[in-house]
């Protein structure tokens, strides 16, 4: 939206009328934005009279001056509380450099009468005093690193030096987007500081440096809660008892808070739930493999992209005995999520111990522990991790057998939204069999990577010449994959904006800047949405990977047919595989589509990306695809929770029905990329753009599954 006037002129005018007409514009708008601002100095609230005035004075729409003013006033307020974080972040800096001086010249005084050091009454309380002023500014860059947490999304200590705020004039953004049912202010999608993938993710409280008498209380902790891990693990009656209804495992509180008692209030708070579960499987890893796994953060990640979001290793207490994990203690923090923009992600800090129980088998055990009982970082559930973790036993051929326990207690500090309710309070959404269910799918996925032929590969253009070619399009399929799950993740690193209008959910949307190797360069706009179907989770999955059906929903492809030119399988299922896809009747010759499907128990993926020919061959010849940019779209499918699931277990303190036929819960997913920086707002335009790409394809997807388009 401009300034001004509209400025007429025929097609015949000269150059010489034109430039003296651009300059009338120029001036005119010139004269808008300085009686604007003269006016938010003297009046940052105008009245609706004042506005009308201001409306007639400049030749703008009322709507037009409001939301001026109100994007100038959340401009100030932002600039101004960066401009109070950096005066106290040097005012701590400055204080804490003084105690540093006063310190070591403490250190290096000398008495003027022996040569020696002094030893008087003064010194020691000076020691004292510099201990408790340490302590008051410990507890001050605490308070201020929260609160920077909370309004700019991460601590104090990351935050930039203070940057004048451009105010552009696009800034009077209407924020109505015509027959998009879009209305409201302008978005608040300022490319603020924290928002860029460039810099690392860290969890939102650091520790000190722990004592010696820390890490002896987290031994300690560690060794009570892989007691208790170990008869959750191998006893069954009394703690644990078949449901009549599915035969799952059903935690018995009261015989465990008999074995187990704790002095927690919190049992007898009504918004606390307790989520417990336990089951098993056989996987294709040997133990060996899965305890390197499980305790190395950045593998556990990747193991499990679509459960853990983020992790840490915040300090390693103990690094095992001889070279091997057991007896191996770590701190740690993580982030669970549920891949939906309406399901806050899951904090958790976090002891991790392993100790090997006997030849070929090993127990991990994960208990919280409160590393500051004074940091309330931004959340809105309050985790606490129980005694919970698994049991490892190696087999022959490879294969393990894991026994899981999940063992949560969960305070919602805000409404579960109602399409999730189901899912989440009946202990499915993050219990003991998801976790298997998609540990049991990766490790076939790796044993799949680590074949050195080529029997899973359907080739069907000789396009994958060779088992290296198969292993480089597998990596490149899951750096896809992994970027998609971190794209709609409500971490605390993501600022979610919701634009209302296409269903009760509406389109959430997200920006970040992306320099990363293996990202586009740019800004990278997020958006994805939820949506509810009574279908069941098969036959939705089925639907997506139908390359038949493709044209009804894939709005990108201009209802053009696609063609599967090459085809891995990474799983025993046959819906969890890769494909290049080629569409037919397109003038785009040398663009091809990477897709990587996959389907557990626990739900189903659809993840893909267009990628230009040249790249393709570059990860079939074999050659490193971790540089060939990547910006996937795709869909989650869970089930709702309606509906008995499977053979897992599971157990709530909060009881709902599942009287009725489950459905489908699907996360429709979108990343676009913006051409340039925005000085202060987001270019509407792209906003219009992924939004409408969200509806259409909605909007089809319901069509094709003959759903009512509510």
């Amino acid at each position: 939206m401009e300034f001004g006037g509209g400025g007429g002129g025929g097609d015949h005018h000269d150059a010489s009328s034109e430039g003296r007409r651009k300059k009338r514009y120029h001036r005119h708008t010139a004269h808008q934005i300085q009686r604007l601002e003269g006016m938010f100095k003297e009046c940052p609230h105008p009245d609706e009279k004042q506005r009308l005035q201001l409306s007639r004075e400049l030749g703008l729409a009322p709507r037009q001056i409001k939301f001026w003013f109100q994007n100038r006033r959340t401009q100030m307020k932002a600039q101004h509380e960066r401009a109070d974080n950096s005066a106290l972040r040097a005012e701590n800096d400055k204080i804490r450099c003084e105690n540093i001086a006063i310190r070591e010249a403490l250190r290096n005084v000398i008495c003027p009468s022996c040569g020696g050091p002094p030893v008087t009454e003064d010194s020691y309380f000076d020691e004292q005093k510099l201990r408790i002023e340490n302590a008051q500014l410990k507890e001050e860059l605490d308070r201020v690193s929260s609160i920077a947490a909370k309004y700019i999304g991460r601590p104090i200590s990351q935050l930039p030096p203070v940057q004048p705020i451009p105010i552009s004039s696009l800034d009077l953004s209407m924020g109505s987007f015509g027959g998009q049912g879009i209305s409201g202010p302008s978005l608040d999608l300022d490319l603020l500081p924290g928002s860029s993938s460039t810099l690392p993710s860290l969890p939102p409280f650091q520790p000190a440096c722990l004592s010696d008498m820390d890490k002896s209380l987290m031994t300690d902790i560690a060794a009570t809660a892989m007691n208790e891990l170990l008869r959750l693990l191998q006893t069954n009656d009394p703690l644990w008892m078949k449901s009549p209804t599915d035969g799952r495992d059903v935690l018995d509180l009261e015989s465990y808070e008999r074995i187990f008692p704790r002095g927690n209030a919190n049992l007898k708070n009504p918004h606390v739930r307790i989520e417990a579960s336990r089951d098993s499987c056989v996987v294709i890893m040997n133990g060996l493999a899965l305890v390197d796994m499980f305790m190395d953060s950045n593998k556990w990640v990747e193991l499990f992209p679509t459960i853990v979001s983020m992790a840490r290793t915040l300090e390693v207490i103990s690094s095992g005995m001889m070279g091997s994990h057991s007896g191996s203690l770590q701190l740690m923090y993580e982030e669970l999520q549920v891949l939906s923009p309406l399901v806050p992600t899951r904090e958790f800090y976090f002891l991790r111990y392993c100790q090997q129980i006997e030849q070929g088998s090993w127990a991990i055990v994960d208990v919280s522990y409160d590393i500051s009982r004074d940091n309330q970082f931004a959340s809105q559930y309050r985790s606490h991790r129980l005694p919970s973790g698994c049991l490892i036993q190696d087999m022959p051929n490879g294969y393990s057998k894991v026994t899981w326990v999940e063992h949560v207690e969960i305070e919602d500090k805000a409404p579960t939204h109602r399409f999730h309710r189901d899912l989440i309070h009946s202990g499915l959404a993050f219990g003991a069999q998801r976790w298997l269910a998609t540990l049991k799918r990766m490790c076939e996925r790796f044993a799949c990577l680590m074949v050195t032929g080529t029997s899973t590969t359907r080739d069907l253009e000789g396009v994958i010449p060779s088992a290296d070619g198969k292993r480089s399009m597998m990596k490149l399929a899951q750096r896809m994959v992994n970027n998609f799950c971190s794209s709609i993740s409500t971490s605390n690193g993501h600022r979610w904006t919701t634009l209302s209008g296409l269903n009760e959910v509406g389109v959430r949307v997200t920006v970040h800047k992306s320099t990363d190797p293996g990202q586009p360069n740019g800004v990278v706009l997020s958006a994805a949405t939820t949506i509810w179907l009574p279908i069941s989770p098969q036959n939705v999955f089925n639907f997506f990977k139908d390359e038949r059906t493709r044209p009804q929903w894939d709005v990108l492809s201009n209802g053009n047919a696609v063609q599967e030119v090459a085809h891995i399988a990474n799983g025993s299922h046959p819906g969890n595989c890769i494909s290049v896809l080629r569409a037919l009747n397109n003038s785009q010759n040398n663009m091809l589509i990477l897709q990587e499907s996959c389907m557990d128990s626990s739900g189903s993926l659809i993840v893909y990306c267009p990628v230009d020919l040249p790249a393709i061959n570059i990860a079939m010849s074999g050659e490193d695809p971790s540089y060939i940019p990547l910006l996937p779209s795709g869909f989650t499918i869970s089930p709702d929770g309606r509906a008995e699931q499977g053979d897992g277990a599971s157990t709530s303190s909060s009881t709902h029905g599942h009287g009725r036929s489950g459905g489908s819960l699907i996360t429709v997913a979108f990343q676009i990329l913006v051409s340039s920086l925005p000085s202060a707002k987001l270019n509407l335009e792209s906003v219009t753009t992924v939004n409408n790409l969200i509806g259409t394809t909605v909007q089809q997807i319901k069509a094709a599954l003959n759903c009512p388009s509510s």
